[in-house]
């Protein structure tokens, strides 16, 4: 996690979807053990893995501190507020929302448009003097970096003016003096850059979702605050910033000679510009200009806006709060001039056989296996391979290698299993068995099995006599099992369990015929046994009984004849 960089991921929070590299046209996304996390260097800001991410673990860095502390201190500090806050406060007016800034303790709230009202202008007057050719804006930061980075070849084509928010910073800073410091609210993260990479000027960028939290910590009710202005005045043209474009809107002047485009998005940024022959454009002797928003339909897309932010509503209401007027001539009274710093991107050449390595160890060893099905975020195959010998990509990330690994390791279970298998649908069709299921169902059912390899599509009550079973289970869940089962001549041993509830269950089926069989035998020896001891042993009482009663007969004659012999010898007076 690198919560110094305007975007970051919380690790434990990431689900391993990537979503947040399907989504991102730099692909500035690394996966290191199925967790997410952005390349610093590679990122433009642009905020739209924050956007997508279900699971809410991409971050937008927090400075609010800052802010506070700064706030403590007693330091002067004013805010620009950027056009988009009506479609993230659709119930707030502006001067509510300067109220409850001055009750945080800002000096005062100005509109970032101000800013915007000058860049225009500047632009109009630097591109009366250029020659013919295609230019770029430079008003929003994303874009600026996406060029800089990925389009080097358009860099020199960037107009050199400072953008909205640090054209905007540079007026406030003239009116109420230098040593001001300057927070910018809007629903941008790459703002963030500026005031890292300007900090004199910008002293920080917050977004509104800041300013809602700092709000509800301090228990600011704007609809109890009395209204504020604006300072130092209202804007009016530049409020249409916001919009996709808006800035062309404030700079076309008829006549003038110069063709406005406006484009936003990434993906259509890129497009633009490498299909474009800026040579031929220039030897037409026309002159183009291009507005550019990374945002998909301009700022009011940005990525802490919610998706009804850029409706038809709030289009509408951006258009009504703006002055239809043009910026063309307006007064500048700052130094606009910013030189484009952003650095490209160094691609280093890969070993062909490095990526071919890697696309086999997805099992991707010829062109038919390269199904460029774009699950694991990437393009095409081959991308996810240079991404892989790059560092970027796991293997894991296949979805379609992952499902085949997936399934060979079912099939061998099944296959292998000392025990009937058979998976079934909700219409109780077969969608996989194995060899042993067929030949328990007999003779016919294995020949089908041999012949076709499966009994996929088979219903299973034209094979077995219990699909009552499979039927409980389908309707009620969880699972059953039955031992000893008797269907016919055979006995079985059923179990059935839940796979997908309502609509898929697997059932292990063991013929327990013949161990049942053998146990009865097994048994009937034992009483066998068992009768035979008892006969012997009832002989052996017999037996002893007749001897016991013989010896008892015997000692009793002993003793008789004993006791007779006793009584003579006294009768005849021997002692």
């Amino acid at each position: 996690m690198n919560s110094d960089f305007p975007i970051y991921t919380i690790e434990n929070e990431c689900q391993d979807c990537y979503k947040c590299v399907r989504h991102c046209h730099c692909k500035a996304i690394r996966i290191v053990n199925a967790r997410a996390a952005v390349i610093p260097e590679l990122c433009v800001s642009c905020g739209e893995c924050f956007k997508v991410c279900p699971a809410h673990a991409k971050k937008i860095r927090s400075d609010l501190r800052r802010a506070k502390y700064w706030m403590e201190q007693g330091e002067t500090v004013y805010a620009s507020v950027a056009p988009s806050f009506l479609g993230f406060f659709p119930e707030v007016t502006l001067q509510q929302l300067a109220a409850g800034l001055k009750r945080l303790g800002f000096s005062g709230a100005s509109e970032t448009a101000l800013g915007a009202q000058l860049v225009s202008s500047e632009n109009h007057k630097i591109l009366e003097r250029m020659p013919a050719g295609v230019y770029l804006s430079s008003a929003c930061p994303a874009a600026v970096e996406y060029v800089g980075k990925y389009a080097p070849q358009w860099k020199d084509a960037i107009l050199p003016v400072a953008s909205p928010v640090v054209a905007h910073a540079k007026y406030l800073r003239k009116c109420f003096g230098e040593q001001i410091k300057v927070v910018f609210f809007g629903p941008c993260a790459a703002k963030k850059n500026e005031a890292d990479r300007y900090p004199e000027t910008l002293s920080l960028a917050l977004t509104f979702q800041d300013l809602i939290a700092w709000m509800e910590e301090e228990k600011v009710n704007l609809s109890e605050l009395p209204p504020e202005d604006p300072v130092p005045v209202m804007a009016e043209e530049g409020r249409r910033y916001s919009l996709e474009g808006g800035m062309n809107d404030t700079m076309r002047v008829p006549g003038d000679g110069i063709q406005y485009v406006a484009v936003s998005g990434l993906e259509n940024i890129d497009r633009m510009l490498r299909g474009a022959d800026r040579k031929k454009v220039a030897r037409d002797g026309g002159k183009l200009f291009i507005e550019m928003l990374s945002c998909h339909g301009g700022c009011v897309n940005g990525p802490v806006m919610a998706e009804e932010a850029s409706g038809v509503e709030t289009i509408m209401k951006t258009s009504q709060f703006s002055v239809e007027k043009t910026s063309v001539g307006r007064s500048v009274p700052v130094d606009l001039s910013l030189p484009v710093e952003v650095q490209r991107v160094q691609e280093t050449p890969r070993e062909e056989f490095l990526i071919r390595a890697a696309m086999e160890s997805v099992g991707k060893f010829s062109v038919k296996d390269e199904l460029n099905c774009g699950g694991c975020g990437y393009n095409t195959c081959r991308e996810f391979a240079r991404a892989m010998v790059e560092g970027k990509a796991e293997a894991g990330m296949c979805l379609s290698w992952l499902r085949k690994i997936s399934q060979r390791t079912s099939n061998a279970l099944i296959r292998y299993i000392p025990a009937a298998v058979v998976i079934v649908d909700q219409e109780l069709q077969i969608l996989e068995c194995n060899r042993h299921f067929a030949k328990l169902a007999g003779a016919d059912t294995l020949e089908t099995y041999d012949t076709f390899g499966n009994l996929t599509g088979a219903y299973l009550d034209k094979i077995v006599p219990y699909v009552e079973l499979f039927q409980m289970v389908l309707e009620k869940g969880g699972e059953i099992e039955r031992s000893n089962q008797m269907y016919g001549e055979r006995i079985y041993d059923i179990s059935i369990f839940t796979i997908t509830q309502g609509r898929t269950v697997g059932a292990v089926i063991q013929d327990v015929t013949q161990t049942e069989l053998r146990r009865e035998q097994v048994a009937e020896k034992a009483r066998e046994v068992i009768r035979k001891n008892v006969l012997t042993v009832q002989n052996i009482a017999r037996c002893l009984g007749e001897h016991m009663a013989e010896t008892e007969i015997l000692l009793n004659q002993v003793a008789s004849t004993y006791e007779n012999h006793e009584v003579d010898e006294k009768s005849a007076g021997i002692k």
